[in-house]
């Protein structure tokens, strides 16, 4: 089959094709012909070395659409989705008319959209929800779905005007610029003069801090990514403490293993079927140019789900 190899640690640039064995199923797992494969940030992490790191030499990615050799066309999270061929271990039946792209966003990103408002953060109808990186993979997904489960008022963040549109026209209420610098203020003149119930961060470092002060009073930060590139922030238990609000950690890999954090699935699909939530295809690329897709990633050129296609 053919693959896209990690070598050594590095950026894109480290990437090359190779051929492999077809990989060979164990009891439980279910072989099937890649027709799509997506891409996420954690691959760009990963291929550094700095994200739940593998043994080198690996195949990157997590998660494709393909067909069983019974015919069947699932999609399913993988170990090794860069390559022609890949292994599943709970694999989804999907309809024949639902695009790839479309499909494969809703797996690593809209589980982790759904988890973030429900299980993380537990929105309640009527709050206010704050998405940072709303034209993302995972923010625009997030955006919808806290309209679907009666957020208040859906505020996105976002870093170009043409990014900003795209928010709005996915249905939140305001989209803002999502630097650092003014964060705080810009929320909250958003959220007509309060403070937020619920935030969403995938871009950490100078922007999470920022994203505390527009915290209203119980409200909760879910943290969930680094984007950004800036260090861990630390934040002190006497500032939650004296403000009423909460910072609460989520990253799907780690919760996957609990009984029925797959379930939601079956909802994202239902929805995206009916037309009431609509996940965007950013880019598909070849197999053979995954070293652009990435580069595209790293450099913010995209909005909504990259898919490599074999």
């Amino acid at each position: 089959m053919h693959v896209v190899h990690v070598p050594r640690h590095g950026g894109p640039e480290v990437l090359t094709m190779t051929e492999l064995p077809d990989p060979v199923p164990e009891p439980g797992q279910t072989l099937v012909e890649v027709e799509a494969a997506g891409i996420n940030f954690a691959d760009l992490a990963q291929i550094r070395g700095a994200y739940n790191p593998r043994p080198l030499p690996f195949v990157p990615g997590a998660e494709v659409v393909g067909r069983t050799a019974d015919g069947r066309r699932v999609m399913g999270l993988t170990r090794n989705a860069y390559a022609t061929m890949a292994v599943l271990d709970r694999p989804t039946e999907i309809p024949e008319d639902l695009p790839a792209g479309r499909a494969l966003a809703l797996l690593v990103q809209g589980l982790t959209a759904w988890h973030l408002l429900r299980t993380a953060a537990r929105v309640v109808p009527g709050e206010s929800v704050v998405v940072n990186a709303a034209a993302g993979g995972v923010g625009h997904l997030a955006v919808q779905l806290a309209r679907h489960f009666g957020a208040g008022r859906v505020i996105g963040t976002a870093s170009t005007p043409d990014k900003r549109a795209l928010v709005l026209e996915l249905g939140a209420d305001a989209a803002v610029d999502g630097t650092a610098d003014g964060y705080a203020e810009r929320v909250v003149e958003a959220n007509h003069g309060r403070k937020a119930d619920i935030l969403l961060d995938a871009v950490g470092g100078e922007v999470l801090e920022a994203g505390l002060d527009a915290l209203a009073p119980f409200g909760r930060l879910v943290t969930y990514g680094t984007s950004g590139g800036g260090a861990d922030t630390p934040v002190s238990r006497e500032r939650l403490s004296l403000t009423n609000t909460a910072v609460i950690g989520y990253w799907l890999g780690g919760s996957l293993h609990l009984p029925g954090m797959l379930d939601p699935l079956a909802d994202l699909l239902d929805l995206t079927m009916a037309g009431r939530l609509r996940p965007q295809v950013g880019g598909t690329y070849p197999l053979s140019r995954a070293r652009e897709a990435l580069e595209d990633l790293a450099a913010r050129r995209t909005r909504g789900k990259l898919v490599l296609r074999p």
